[in-house]
């Protein structure tokens, strides 16, 4: 395990290409989101998804969120996008939502736990965003702790849950928020909040009453 003290707001580039290699190479990378800290794999290699499991002791019968550089990459990991959720990534992406949306065939089994669904968000984090684009797809981004424990707010409290299991660390310092994100389920009609996160549930609201009211 190679650990990487890395600018959150001015990433070296070299640092996170050496992150993106490792990702697409297959191997678990832990890196920096403005929530808290999240265990990075190739969302399209099924090998490397399980290898999520196996590091958080984490239930096939639990999916994963995946993580994209922007609405232009969604098509790699969404079959459809409802206007309620192009409407919310519109107002929080970058940001910490999450929109279950209704899966690509791209998208391993794995990742959705046989659901036909998949939580997708943009980080609003320089290192997280740089990461991303230099793995040019998208990946799993599950928080960086085994289930059951504290989300990891800080490389070292990643390190010490997940250390064996990873290639590279990118150690950004403190997570800004230390909140999980919110996830809003896209797929039903009304949407439904599955998590209450950093963003409240009056922000989603609002945002979903005016698209009903446009429509």
């Amino acid at each position: 395990m190679i650990a990487l003290k890395i600018d959150p707001e001015n990433p070296d580039m070299r640092l996170v290409q050496q992150a993106a290699e490792a990702i697409r190479a297959g191997e678990l990378v832990v890196f920096p989101t403005e929530t808290v800290y999240g265990l990075a794999a190739d969302a399209l290699n099924e090998a490397a998804v399980a290898r999520i499991f196996e590091a958080k002791g984490r239930v096939e019968s639990n999916p994963l969120p995946v993580q994209v550089s922007g609405v232009e990459m969604l098509s790699m990991v969404a079959g459809y996008v409802p206007r309620a959720a192009a409407a919310l990534a519109e107002r929080f992406w970058p940001g910490p939502l999450t929109l279950v949306l209704e899966k690509s065939e791209r998208i391993s089994r794995l990742i959705s736990a046989g659901t036909g669904k998949v939580g997708v968000r943009v980080p609003d984090h320089a290192v997280a965003l740089a990461l991303l684009r230099a793995v040019a797809g998208p990946i799993v981004a599950s928080s960086a702790n085994v289930s059951g424990e504290l989300s990891a707010r800080n490389a070292d409290d990643a390190i010490r849950q997940l250390g064996e299991f990873v290639s590279v660390v990118l150690d950004a310092g403190e997570s800004a928020i230390g909140v999980a994100s919110t996830v809003v389920d896209v797929t039903v009609d009304p949407p439904v909040i599955l998590r209450h996160g950093a963003i409240s549930d009056i922000d989603i609201e609002q945002v979903l009453a005016r698209e009903i009211n446009n429509g």
